[in-house]
């Protein structure tokens, strides 16, 4: 089954980066490049593409929008870039803004999976120790909305401050293992000592 060929790609570039200082995560260079600019290299086959957050220079043709409330958290990002959405949308890459090391081959690898999944809702890889990293991941846009639906139900009417997990408790995953060659795509960058490591695996 090949893949489907329209998806669009929201990339949350919030956060408040408490253990780096509170600087502007995605916006620090690895390799050369600012993390959220190598997100967006990795789905440049998607469209539209939506920053929801922070941003700064992007490369053209990228969206910008923010949560409610701002620093509302990953949900209300979440929500938010998918309002930008059309109708014809089927399915959205809904990735971390500090992903230096995700690829396309990474994104068709998540996108193939789903495809080849008719009853998941979305598929996301999983690290070596088995946790899903849901924010590296390629979901149903109908799926997502339902859940935001259901969870803004369940907290009377927001999102703000909802965790990633409650939003897709319900939810049917195709967990994905990373097979390829080169550093695991979903390595994210929460530490300095992060960052030295994603540098390390770039050169």
């Amino acid at each position: 089954m090949g893949v489907v060929t329209a998806y669009a790609a929201v990339v949350l570039s919030g956060g408040a980066a408490r253990r780096m200082g509170g600087v502007d995560k995605p916006a620090r260079a690895v390799g050369g490049r600012p993390m959220l600019h190598r997100v967006l290299a990795a789905v440049a086959d998607a469209s539209p593409r939506i920053v929801v957050g922070p941003a700064g220079a992007l490369p053209g043709g990228v969206r910008v929008t923010r949560e409610v409330p701002s620093g509302g958290g990953p949900v209300a990002a979440t929500a938010a870039g998918l309002a930008l959405l059309g109708p014809g949308t089927p399915t959205v890459a809904l990735l971390a803004g500090d992903l230096p090391l995700l690829t396309p081959t990474a994104v068709a690898a998540l996108r193939h999976a789903l495809d080849g999944s008719p009853a998941a809702d979305g598929a996301c890889y999983v690290d070596d120790d088995g946790r899903r990293q849901q924010l590296c991941g390629v979901w149903r846009v109908d799926a997502l909305r339902t859940a935001l639906t259901r969870l803004a139900a369940e907290r009377g009417g927001t999102v703000g401050g909802a965790p990633v997990r409650g939003l897709l408790a319900g939810t049917a995953v195709r967990e994905v293992s990373w097979s390829g060659s080169g550093p695991p795509p979903w390595f994210d960058c929460d530490t300095d000592e992060d960052v030295r490591r994603a540098e390390e695996w770039t050169r």
